[in-house]
């Protein structure tokens, strides 16, 4: 299990959008009291951030933190709640457990929605009586310490489903804070991108397309997902500016498919129009006629057009096409060779 032990580190929550806003207030807030805090979003949105943020407002004691989703095994219990000696094979020693080591200060436990349920009844006891016993002691130890958690699980719905225990999460549920994912506060991406560059870089900046470019994208992966590309940015490029090239391969694929979107918008406007003028050229006049309705262009003619635009736009380049058009190139040759287009 991975955990760690912090005194005081300074962590910061970057951003001026009004989700972010809201979330500083309440840091500020929550940090002069003891209470539990329960952390709700997507992965990498930042709530071990928000964690040791809490805690640093008047940091008493340690800040551990307990990364649920590695405990598997039947060690899970000895890091927890620690063991004695000889209480299993290759129990040499007696072993403090993180429960411990969080007396007097503060337990995160990150993505707790992945214990066990033995295991949770095993916490609600330490969080009710603040005594546990570690593994193979007949001895109740004490530790009392904050508990601040965190899930990317909605845990109502694990109560519901029965993965979840009820009375751990009203136990947890004392107060909860939603955090937003990157999508939903796209403003805050200049200044994440900023701080990151100034964490990681060596004096590099992006280029104005790069930059639009990544605020296009929805960061599905969050802050961290953005963390990690400024980091493959400046590892690949001595700087000082960032060009679209150095993105990498998801947001590349996004620039391109953005691109035969756009391309195929393009293709279909400008079809359009001489679609109209042919059929009004075909059709008989009738001058006490009402005007005709605007014709329903076939799928068929407008894949073909945008192709033949493509292809155009590209000086005959196959492979560039089939890239803006989003299909392979194989799907591309057969496509010409069966509308009979010729470059």
């Amino acid at each position: 299990m991975l955990a760690t032990v912090e005194q005081r580190q300074p962590h910061v929550l970057i951003g001026q959008s009004p989700g972010i806003r809201q979330v500083l207030k309440l840091i500020e807030k929550l940090g002069h009291s003891r209470c539990p805090v329960l952390l709700l979003g997507e992965t990498g949105t930042g709530k071990e951030v928000v964690a040791r943020g809490i805690h640093n407002v008047s940091p008493a004691g340690p800040f551990v933190t307990i990364d649920c989703s590695s405990m598997v095994g039947p060690l899970m219990e000895s890091e927890l709640f620690g063991h004695v000696k000889g209480a299993f094979t290759g129990a040499a020693g007696n072993k403090t457990g993180l429960i411990e080591l969080a007396n007097g200060g503060a337990a995160f436990f990150d993505e707790i929605g992945e214990l066990p349920l033995d295991v949770q009844a095993k916490l609600l006891r330490v969080l009710q009586e603040k005594e546990f016993r570690p593994v193979g002691s007949l001895i109740q130890r004490r530790s009392d310490f904050r508990i601040i958690a965190a899930s990317n699980r909605e845990l109502a719905k694990e109560v519901e489903k029965g993965t979840f225990r009820r009375d751990l999460f009203y136990r947890l549920n004392v107060v909860h804070l939603r955090l937003a994912p990157l999508r939903e506060r796209k403003e805050d991406i200049p200044a994440l991108i900023s701080h990151f560059l100034s964490r990681h870089g060596r004096n590099h900046s992006l280029t104005q397309e790069t930059l639009e470019a990544m605020l296009s994208y929805d960061w599905p992966g969050n802050v961290r997902e953005l963390e990690n590309c400024i980091q493959h940015m400046v590892a690949i490029n001595s700087g000082p500016l960032v060009h679209m090239v150095d993105l990498p391969s998801m947001l590349q694929n996004h620039v391109l498919t953005k691109r035969s979107q756009s391309l195929a918008v393009a293709a279909m406007a400008e079809a359009a129009p001489r679609y109209r003028r042919d059929a009004a050229e075909e059709a008989p006049s009738e001058p006490n006629s009402a005007a005709p309705c605007p014709p329903v262009i076939p799928l068929v003619e407008l894949e073909k057009r945008a192709i033949v635009n493509a292809l155009a736009y590209t000086k005959g380049d196959r492979a560039v096409a089939a890239s803006l058009l989003g299909i392979g190139r194989t799907t591309l040759y057969r496509k010409v060779k069966e509308y009979q287009i010729e470059d």
